[in-house]
């Protein structure tokens, strides 16, 4: 008989040690080393796909200047949203990971996509629901609800492997010869080069690699659904992360319609993107405008409210920013954001201190991100700024108008990129003014030498919306208030 081998697996990394250890030498996180059983075979490395397509790959090495350079193909989907953050489609052979919450949608956007894909042979493989289970849902997610029409046309090329033993998935995969594998979830599936229970870090692991050669050899794209843990990061080990080509994010609060599918990394396209789609009884439903669903429809203006034109990615975006600004009852005041950065807050409520006179010392400071969404834009500083002192001041701001600048320490207002896509997204929504910097004035003049004029001009056009430049926070309050 063989003899049985044992190791010990980090259960946050994945880092492998013969012997249990106290704290882990790769990641430094303590008693998270776990004995899993290990059964290895010098024949798994053999996938057999040498017969899979009719061009073969060579190993050997070969000069860069020998290797012909070619437009990738992509396979675009029916959904405008997905292939927005793949970077404008399936990459061929690529491994994409999807990651997101229990119940927050990731298994009936990829299930609507693999039935909505025409003329592709898909395989959906389930390690957790039963084929009925699946039927029930996909007889729920009606055709053309992403595009408004069609027909689901791809019903007889879609199939369904229920199975969690990656040697019997891949005997069919060998029999059906799919052109998209959906995998839900890697977490259920297990090997049998590796002894030990599905979902532990070296099953998952192994698993991910089998896919990511089939992947590869075949030129297959592989998508690859997997949960989080309480923390919020993808379950398993961090090489998983690192292994496949795309990792996207499924966020959203269950009490919310609405879901954004972030990038978090992509080797084919910007990790800047990012999906919002509306969670219906139907399936899900990519927004095409997100600026109108994140502005709130009220019929009194009220205080504390303001207007930022931000860009996400590639796409320019109207969000709402609320502030409240009350006495303080306790000795402490209280800083609290949602989808903002509580340190940009403080910065910013120092340089209303210093630059302006305006006194929160003893005020209490609340600050909100309308529709869930999560902003890192530096242009968002001028919205906060004047939601914050519309708030202090109990004035409500001037309808139709937005705002669009940096706040630097000093309390001037600085340019930002992009500010023509900005300008042209106030004007589609039917805002009348947008407050911007000067300096981005400064810039169509010719002003700043040395930089990329491109980004900060202003459009030379004629715009139906005003354009208000501003330097200092001073003027801005001026004119406001």
């Amino acid at each position: 008989m063989s003899k049985v081998k044992t190791a010990f697996f980090c259960q946050h990394c994945g880092y492998e040690s013969v012997k249990w250890v106290g704290q882990c030498p790769s990641c430094g996180q303590w008693n998270t080393f776990v004995e899993e059983l290990i059964q290895k075979e010098s024949q798994k490395n053999s996938t057999g796909w040498n017969d899979y397509h009719e061009d073969k790959r060579t190993h050997k090495t070969i000069s860069l200047d020998e290797i012909k350079s070619s437009e990738e193909k992509r396979l675009p989907t029916p959904d405008s949203e997905l292939n927005r953050v793949l970077g404008g489609g399936i990459v061929p052979g690529s491994l994409v990971l999807i990651a997101g919450e229990p119940g927050i949608g990731k298994s009936t956007l990829f299930l609507q996509t693999g039935l909505w894909l025409t003329g592709v042979t898909v395989l959906y493989i389930s390690g957790e629901e039963s084929e009925q289970q699946i039927k029930m849902r996909a007889d729920r997610l009606k055709p053309g609800l992403l595009t408004g029409t069609g027909s689901r046309g791809a019903g007889n090329n879609f199939y369904l492997l229920t199975e969690t033993s990656t040697q019997i998935i891949f005997q069919e995969i060998k029999k059906l010869r799919p052109q998209l594998v959906i995998v839900d979830s890697i977490q259920t599936l297990q090997t049998p080069f590796i002894d030990s229970s599905p979902g532990s870090v070296s099953q998952i692991r192994e698993c991910a690699a089998e896919f990511q050669r089939f992947a590869k050899e075949t030129n297959t794209p592989v998508f690859l659904i997997g949960h989080i843990t309480k923390e919020g990061s993808i379950a398993g080990p961090k090489i998983l992360e690192h292994m496949v080509d795309t990792v996207l994010q499924f966020e959203g609060d269950q009490h919310y319609a609405y879901r954004i599918l972030r990038t978090l990394k992509n080797r084919f396209g910007s990790t800047s993107e990012l999906g919002i789609y509306e969670m219906t009884d139907e399936g899900m439903r990519a927004v095409t405008n997100p600026s109108e669903i994140l502005i709130t429809q009220k019929e009194e203006q009220l205080s504390g409210i303001a207007i930022a034109a931000t860009i996400e990615g590639m796409r320019p975006l109207l969000i709402e920013v609320q502030a409240l600004v009350t006495q303080s009852v306790y000795g402490t005041p209280q800083r609290t954001v949602s989808g903002f950065d509580l340190r940009r807050l403080q910065l910013l409520l120092a340089v209303l201190e210093k630059r302006g006179g305006f006194h929160f010392g003893m005020k209490d400071v609340f600050l909100n991100i309308a529709g869930g969404l999560k902003v890192e834009d530096p242009s968002i500083d001028l919205a906060v700024l004047c939601a914050l002192l519309s708030s202090f001041e109990d004035v409500s701001l001037p309808p139709h108008i937005c705002f669009a600048g940096e706040v630097g320490l000093s309390g001037e207002i600085r340019a930002v990129n992009r500010i023509d896509q900005r300008i042209a997204e106030a004007e589609k929504l039917g805002f009348e003014k947008i407050i911007v910097s000067k300096y981005n004035h400064a810039y169509r003049k010719g002003g700043q030498k040395g930089l990329s004029k491109q980004k900060f001009n202003l459009p030379d056009r004629q715009v139906g919306i005003e354009i208000v430049t501003m330097g200092r926070v001073e003027e801005v309050y001026k004119y406001l208030f």
